[in-house]
């Protein structure tokens, strides 16, 4: 009876807190812009590069991140806000509550003694205890002087830069870019919308985090999401798919509407890969792909499965013309759940850049085929079950 009253309890706090959240939410619509966007698709080289543009700041450094780590790069970056806020540097680091629980208070104090301003998002609160502990700020963003932005799938911590201790997850693959041009103040707007929401705070008013942008080569639009959306938007460019759309996300659970959105565009000859980890970071998450992939494999859809460490890509391609990067995977609690961030880029010749660094991923992984998943044991089948079942919190 206690299991049933604790089940039926957070349903309800779920329902509701999710509820409530989607009629107080604001919807921020970005117009197209022009920038300059790298493609950083290795840890290592992500870093070196960012803190590097940190190192040079000269007013402001604005930086989101859902995971800050409790380990020797998470405090190499502490140690760098610190030194540029003794310069003089107006420096926020915006974390997000449960993502970066495991940073001491030591180091926060740290921060705040020289005068950094420390804030915590998407904190646990009464009365939905459950839904707000589940629902996660899952951006990162980093913006330098309003000039300089970065934003993408990569967090802070030694696992990043390929030093896991999970030797299975390491090397892990992800994909961030650079930014410089038009789109860093849509980055700096954002930061702006989350610091408001943690410390009450309104920045969007000072002039010195929006300083004149030049525009760059890519056109491109920033776009932001939270809980809802993002489902919607991909339906329509699957929908407007004439020859191949590409997939790539650590974990596929989709919705109903863009399972049907997928095996619709296969019926009309648009090849289909999706590129998935053979090795899961967490559990089930691995198994609640199975039963979208066996019908989509029916129908001739290919599934890769990235053999080289970890992969925890978050993109797609649609045709030349189209290509999503950010922060949102291709699961419900990306479209139904956490707060998102993603480019969407219109421009053919980064497309091909980052279709290079896919077909890499490609030639890392091994094609799974119908027979792999018709041969799974009663035990995975168990899973895939209770997988299915709470999908939306994987």
């Amino acid at each position: 009876m206690i299991i049933g009253l604790l089940i039926a309890w957070m349903v309800i706090d779920f329902k509701l807190g999710r509820n409530k959240f989607i009629r107080t939410r604001t919807r921020r619509n970005y117009e197209d812009r022009y920038s300059d966007i790298s493609l950083i698709s290795r840890g290592p080289e992500l870093f070196d590069q960012m803190f590097m543009d940190i190192k040079n700041a000269e007013s402001s450094i604005h930086v989101l991140f859902y995971i800050v780590q409790n380990d020797h790069l998470g405090y190499r970056f502490m140690d760098l806000l610190k030194e540029k806020a003794k310069q003089g540097v107006k420096v926020r680091l915006l974390m997000d509550q449960m993502g970066s629980l495991q940073v001491p208070r030591s180091k926060v104090h740290m921060l705040k003694s020289v005068g950094v301003e420390v804030a915590y998002c998407q904190k646990v609160k009464f009365p939905y205890l459950f839904f707000t502990s589940q629902q996660r700020n899952h951006r990162k963003i980093t913006v330098i002087d309003g000039k300089i932005g970065y934003l993408g799938g990569y967090n802070v911590g030694k696992e990043y830069i390929d030093e896991n201790d999970k030797p299975e997850l390491s090397p892990w693959r992800d994909y961030h870019m650079r930014l410089v041009g038009e789109g860093v103040l849509d980055l700096q707007s954002e930061f702006c919308v989350d610091w408001h929401r943690s410390t009450q705070k309104d920045l969007t008013n000072e002039a010195l985090y929006f300083p004149p942008s030049a525009k760059g080569s890519i056109k491109h639009r920033i776009f932001p999401t939270e809980g809802v959306n993002i489902e919607q938007f991909f339906g329509e460019f699957i929908e407007e798919a004439e020859e191949c759309i590409i997939i790539g996300t650590p974990y596929f659970i989709p919705t109903r509407h863009l399972m049907d959105k997928l095996m619709n565009a296969l019926d009309r000859g648009v090849k289909l890969k999706i590129i998935v980890p053979d090795q899961a970071d967490h559990s089930l998450v691995k198994e609640a792909a199975f039963p979208y992939f066996r019908p989509l494999l029916a129908k001739g859809a290919e599934v890769y499965q990235y053999m080289n460490g970890f992969y925890h890509g978050k993109i797609m391609i649609v045709d030349d013309h189209f290509c999503d990067l950010g922060t949102a995977n291709f699961d419900q609690r990306s479209f139904y759940l956490n707060l998102e961030l993603n480019n969407l880029i219109y421009d053919k010749h980064f497309i091909e850049i980052v279709k290079k660094e896919i077909d890499k991923d490609i030639k890392a992984s091994d094609r799974l085929s119908a027979s792999d998943l018709e041969s799974v044991s009663l035990f995975t089948r168990f899973k895939e079950k209770v997988a299915s079942a709470i999908s939306i919190l994987l």
